[in-house]
């Protein structure tokens, strides 16, 4: 604790501060930071993870594989055959979501279709829980 002895005062006696030097609280808080960051362990940039070891054993059949075309008028064709409106895709995926192995998706929608086509055909496929989903053609957007 610091004292500083004034003579401001006019009557001659002089006058006595206190206060608090706070230079060492600082240098000691500044000390304790810098050994806190030091003591810190680095973090990884990285996730370990175990992966399996070996090659997979290929798979016993191919894949079925569905082709889904949106042409510009917004019909959805499935593997070439004009499907009748929502309902029609909606009994399309329901059978195909019941099969033991479910198929692949490819989703291909053409260039000058509209996106809410593209969105319901997506939102219906989801809706029947149907994971597998590619969308085929992607290059042509670029």
């Amino acid at each position: 604790m610091a004292m500083a002895i004034g003579s401001s005062s006019k009557s001659g006696e002089p006058e006595i501060m206190a206060e608090i030097n706070t230079t060492p609280l600082i240098d000691v808080m500044l000390v304790l930071l810098i050994m806190l960051i030091i003591t810190i362990p680095i973090q990884l940039h990285s996730v370990n993870l175990n992966m399996p070891v070996g090659n997979p054993p290929p798979p016993t059949t191919p894949p079925e594989i569905v082709k889904i075309n949106i042409d510009p008028a917004g019909t959805v064709l499935w593997n070439g055959e004009a499907l009748a409106g929502a309902a029609g895709l909606e009994s399309r995926l329901q059978a195909a979501a019941g099969q033991a192995v479910p198929p692949e998706l490819h989703i291909r929608p053409d260039r000058k279709v509209p996106y809410r086509h593209v969105a319901s055909v997506m939102s219906a496929v989801q809706r029947q829980g149907l994971t597998k989903v590619g969308l085929v053609g992607a290059e042509q957007f670029l």
